[in-house]
């Protein structure tokens, strides 16, 4: 006899939801445990009453036994939902309730391997777990379920679900073969019709649904113009007047755009501050933005109100577009009710410190932007743009700008000693500056940074280069100017603006380049051939599946108010409507390996080869805190990944003939990364490090990477003098009003010139969301327990357990060695973004499993 569990949750817009954990647990009476609010609790108890009974039957399918055509494992009699369980012995979670249900031993049936689920029920359920206790000559069994199942009218055959056990395609006991095959089937669907909530299918499209009728943005992928990773197709019609665009589901509709639904947030996860905040942004976003605030920032103790007193929200009725619904009740969504924002970690302490030059570069190395300097290989620095095309482009810095800051070192012994380094957004910049500054409010500079490295193991700006294309035409080359450091008097308040404008290019193409482009968007991909190509069963999804949590319901909602056509970013960051496009042009340059953190260190010429040092790469700067912590982590991955995969694959051989990896690895190349598709740096997997090598860069990108640049975004760019998003005027020419401006109050010239107001509270705001960290996340080192049956997996996965709490008590050590000037700085911040765990809210830090906000 086998008694089992199910859970029980409330779904969006209070609509009630069945989430089944069943349990099985021999002779253990079921318990019904459902923390909800008041007035719907009679209703699902009385919903949970009507599960039992005949409305929702399993049936168990045999390992071992083939039914008499010998395609199918024997499926045993239905059992049904018995009474829920009023005795356990583990508390359950809120929202989950467990029931018991009693299977009739059958021993044609053997070793139960799956179980079919048919819910005859009006409404869906989340089936989280199945154990069997006492199965004759086995012990007990256990079912990883973790999904919706919706009514059966819903599905062609009933839902199958597989124990915990771990097979390679050829390996696969012969009864399940046919279920395991027919269930990627369905995964991969049909391609054709707009999916729908209920529909599991995994399917690829282009990004072209990020304009609309009145915003036209071209559709990136597809194309050599505009390469791109695809993301899930919804199958939505076309746009009536463009054919090529997909169109966009309507303002109260947009945050349901379809994902499969086991995609989507899980019942019990608390989004619902972020699900809302984006439904309030996406209606703010307009002319009618500038009109709620009545003036702008004009100082930095203004910029501290917001921290120390609140936002003030305006009186009275609120003249807004045609059409637009905003209200104060949205506001109070986005900006809080009489709500102080936190105070940014990067002021907590100290008020001033972020200003310093040492800080500013500092920040470079341990900042949420560590991604971008560069070693500086040659001088000056040279442009790769296309000279025919925009002409002389490298960079106008000289000799004499830098040489006597040098602390006594000639500039070609500082390069040779690998001293100098450079943040260069020149080549980025360039080709989009006439657009960008003729065609939006924006007016920036294409920008090189050069900075060298001091004995203390700190780096000092020594010049910034600010470049426009020349007045004539791209044609001509560039027209630049030089800047260099400066403490007082109008030399101090230039040098301080032109470290505001490489802010603004850094901020910019962190978000939309290290933050969007090369975490969210490229692992899109992978997460769809994933679930396309690779069973459950199977040992590489088993270890990849945790690293894919929330991913691409977190792009789809980007899609709907951040990164589309007048979306949260076109009016918040610089690019504005060529932020997409822009990144489009990046992704032209983008390679997988590329993204191993050693050879990312290694291709930015931050660390070269080295066997006697930690992790066999020597830094070229040895206290370089996204580096020294990374490389741990990343070790830490690749460590797991190696002795994970070696209890599946014993030879290369074994690698080159599992036909599911095969397929997924060449679908990842030809269709998710098809802009990509015959460069010949995809490794090959053909061998048992390829494949090593290929799920440890999966799992960096999903977790660690995403983590060190997207936790730190409120913690250093909460407060915006930080990192401005936008600039909005040029450089004050000599003998201007607005030089005259700049001489006699810096502060009021420097709040004319970054963000405005709206849209600085709108980003603040923001930051804010994409910064928190929600009460159920699960961290790196966190998996639920029964995901695997294979006891030398799980002990690989206790030690990477206990090799990240060594990482995190190191980086604890290393963040109060006062020798290394790097980790905490002038503003006292200690560098935690890499430290593995994390409380809920806004922490800095914490590397959870996936991109999941």
């Amino acid at each position: 006899m086998s008694h089992n569990i199910i859970q029980v949750v409330t779904g969006e817009n209070g609509r009630k939801k069945m989430k089944c954990e069943i349990s099985q647990c021999s002779k253990i009476q079921g318990t019904a445990i459902v923390l909800i609010k008041k007035n719907v609790l009679n209703i699902l108890h009385d919903f949970f009453d009507k599960l039992t009974g005949k409305t929702v039957s399993l049936q168990l399918i045999s390992a071992i036994n083939c039914d008499p055509d010998g395609q199918r494992g024997k499926i045993g009699r239905p059992a049904y939902l018995e009474k829920r369980n009023t005795t356990m012995s583990t508390p359950l979670k809120e929202g989950e309730v467990q029931f018991q249900i009693t299977f009739d031993w059958e021993e044609e049936i053997g070793v139960p391997g799956a179980f079919t689920v048919r819910n005859d029920h009006h409404d869906e359920f989340y089936l989280k777990t199945l154990t069997l206790e006492h199965v004759p000559g086995h012990g007990s069994i256990h079912f990883d379920c973790n999904s919706w199942v919706y009514p059966a009218k819903f599905y062609k055959k009933d839902r199958v679900f597989f124990s915990n056990m771990t097979y390679l395609p050829y390996k696969t006991p012969m009864p399940l073969r046919k279920y395991r095959e027919e269930e990627l089937e369905i995964l991969r669907g049909d391609g054709k019709g707009e999916l729908q909530e209920a529909d599991r299918v995994y399917d690829y499209a282009y990004y072209n649904d990020l304009g609309d009728q009145k915003h036209a943005r071209p559709v990136l992928g597809g194309s050599t113009d505009h390469p791109y990773p695809r993301r899930v197709r919804t199958g939505r019609g076309p746009v009536d007047s463009d054919p090529c665009n997909e169109s966009r589901l309507p303002l109260p509709e947009s945050l349901s755009i379809y994902v499969p639904r086991d995609e989507r947030f899980s019942p019990s996860k608390n989004k619902d501050f972020l699900v809302n905040s984006l439904k309030s942004i996406r209606q703010l976003i307009g002319p009618e933005l500038k009109s709620l605030f009545d003036r702008e920032f004009d100082s930095y103790k203004d910029v501290l109100t917001i921290y120390e007193e609140g936002i003030k929200l305006p009186d009275g009725p609120l003249h807004i577009s045609k059409g637009k619904n905003i209200t104060l009740e949205i506001l109070n969504v986005i900006f809080g009710s009489d709500r102080k924002f936190p105070m940014p970690q990067v002021i907590q302490v100290n008020e001033l410190a972020w200003s310093s030059d040492e800080e500013f570069a500092r920040e470079l190395l341990a900042g949420v932007n560590p991604v971008s300097i560069r070693c500086l290989e040659e001088f000056p620095p040279k442009s790769k743009l296309n000279y025919k095309q925009f002409g002389d482009q490298n960079s106008s810095i000289t000799k004499e700008h830098i040489e006597n800051k040098l602390h006594g070192m000639s500039l070609d012994e500082a390069i040779e000693k690998n001293k100098l380094f450079i943040l260069d957004y020149h080549d980025v910049l360039m080709p989009y500056l006439r657009l960008i500054n003729e065609e939006t409010s924006t007016k920036i500079y294409a920008s090189r940074t050069l900075l060298f490295l001091k004995e203390d193991g700190t780096l000092k700006p020594l010049a910034i280069e600010l470049s426009l294309p020349h007045p004539e035409g791209d044609q001509f080359g560039a027209v630049s100017n030089v800047y260099t450091p400066a403490e007082h008097g109008i030399e101090g308040s230039i040098w301080k603006l032109a470290k505001a404008y490489v802010a603004v290019n850094d901020s910019g193409c962190h978000q939309l380049i290290s933050h969007w482009l090369n975490t969210h968007a490229v692992i899109e991909p992978f997460v769809i051939a994933t679930n396309r190509q690779l069973s459950v069963l199977h040992p590489v999804y088993k270890l990849l599946h945790p690293h894919f949590r929330d991913t691409l319901y977190i792009n789809a909602l980007a899609r709907q108010v951040l990164i589309n056509a007048e979306g949260v970013l076109e009016a918040t960051v610089f690019p504005g409507k060529y932020s997409m496009e822009m990144s489009s042009a990046i992704y032209k340059d983008w390679i997988f390996t590329d993204q191993a953190l050693p050879e990312d260190l290694k291709k930015r010429g931050m660390a070269i080869e080295d066997e006697n040092s930690p992790n066999g790469l020597r830094l070229m700067i040895e206290d370089y805190p996204f580096a020294v912590d990374g490389l741990e982590i990343w070790s830490a991955i690749k460590k797991l990944v190696k002795q994970y995969c070696s209890f599946y694959y014993k030879t290369n051989d074994m690698v080159r003939q599992d036909s599911e990896l095969q397929s997924w690895w060449k679908e990842i190349q030809e269709k998710g990364h098809g802009d990509k598709k015959g460069e010949l740096w995809w490794p090959r997997m053909q061998t048992f490090d390829e494949l090593i090598e290929t799920c440890t860069i999966i799992i960096w990108i999903a977790s660690a990477l995403h983590a060190a640049i997207n936790f730190g975004q409120y913690p250093y760019g909460g407060y915006l003098p930080n990192r401005p998003t936008i600039s909005r005027r040029l450089m004050p020419e000599k003998g201007s009003a607005e030089y005259r401006e700049l001489e006699t109050n810096f502060e009021e010239a420097f709040f004319k010139t970054i963000t405005a107001k709206p849209q600085a509270l709108l980003g603040i705001s923001l930051v804010e969301i994409l910064s928190m960290h929600s009460p159920d996340e699960e961290y790196l080192g966190q998996r639920a327990p029964g995901w695997t049956s294979d006891t030398e997996p799980l002990q690989a996965f206790k030690k990477f357990q206990e090799t990240l709490e060594g990482i995190g008590k190191r980086i604890s050590d290393r963040n109060i060695d006062t020798k290394l000037k790097n980790r905490i700085g002038p503003v006292n911040m200690p560098y935690t973004l890499l430290f593995p765990t994390s409380e809920e809210g806004l922490t800095g830090k914490g590397i959870p499993n996936s991109i999941s906000i």
